[in-house]
């Protein structure tokens, strides 16, 4: 039996005006670059539109590998080797402040007691901490 459609679901669609070829580069070393180049729903080159060059990257973390993808502003492959280092090791920074952020923030949220842990009464009696007047939770 067929199910139904839903509706809300967006239909997957691609942009014959936005397509791109890509080419993908790498030293088997640091990492890669992939060159979007752009092309006319035909496939031919569209000389309109300029290529976008894209590193890649990736570092080791406890949790595992964590890729890290970054533009290059080049106007050719070259140009987008050169300037790989400056950029990954900006990737990498901007990746390990928003880590520590994100650590930052989960810290933040823990619920400490004000009383300690051994208060009179439990959660709810007094000096528990957990529940203030009218019965809402505190942090």
């Amino acid at each position: 039996m067929a199910e139904p459609r839903d509706d809300r679901l967006p239909e997957p669609t691609m942009d014959a005006a936005s397509l791109c070829r890509e080419e993908i580069y790498t030293d088997r070393k640091a990492g890669l670059i992939r060159v979007l180049i752009p092309v006319k729903s035909d496939g031919s080159s569209d000389g309109t539109r300029k290529s976008v060059y894209v590193g890649e990257a990736q570092i080791f973390t406890n949790m595992g590998a964590l890729p890290l993808s970054f533009e290059l502003e080049a106007t050719s492959l070259q140009e987008a080797v050169e300037r790989y280092a400056d950029a990954a090791k900006q990737a990498v920074e901007q990746a390990v402040k928003e880590i520590q952020d994100l650590r930052r923030q989960a810290a933040s949220s823990i619920v400490i007691p004000q009383g300690g842990a051994g208060g009179v009464g439990g959660m709810g009696g007094p000096g528990g901490g957990l529940i203030g007047p009218g019965g809402r939770i505190q942090r």
